[in-house]
């Protein structure tokens, strides 16, 4: 299994599984993983990282029916600008392919923030590490597993 689910399986947190094949010629990992499995695109989120002005790395988890605000991700993250990272860089700092990053069992912890409206939701779904492969878990759960905090992350 994916480190993701070794760390929810770890932490013992309630969270099921959701298992699709993944289309090669799909560029949109999160829409498609909607899509198959039947499920709102309010409630799947896209693991998205972005480099800071300053040189970090920070973690966006953002709906797939929404766009990444990259000013609102730097503002709260304590910067004054932000750009999506190179794709063989998130890899890297994550151990995870693009399509298939997860913000869990990452393989180093980095300044996460998860957008606010998955507040308003029971559960949410989230990559589990690999194309093809969704977890469904407690917006809560992922907070604490990930130290994420809170933050409104899209553009209207």
């Amino acid at each position: 299994m994916t480190p993701a689910v070794k760390q929810l399986e770890k932490a013992g947190v309630d969270f099921a599984l959701a298992e699709y094949e993944h289309d090669p010629r799909s560029p949109a990992y999160g829409e498609e993983a909607a899509r198959t499995l039947g499920l709102s695109p309010d409630e799947v989120f896209k693991t998205l990282l972005a480099r800071l002005d300053d040189g970090r790395l920070a973690v966006a988890i953002v709906p797939v029916s929404r766009k990444l605000d990259l000013k609102a991700l730097a503002r709260v993250a304590g910067a004054r600008k932000a750009q999506m990272a190179e794709a063989e860089e998130a890899q890297r700092a994550t151990g995870y392919v693009v399509g298939g990053i997860s913000p869990l069992g990452q393989k180093r912890r980095l300044a996460t923030f998860l957008d606010a409206s998955a507040e308003a939701l029971a559960a949410i779904h989230v990559s589990g590490g690999r194309r093809g492969l969704e977890i469904r878990l407690a917006p809560s759960d992922l907070l604490r597993l990930t130290g994420a905090r809170l933050a409104t992350l899209v553009r209207d």
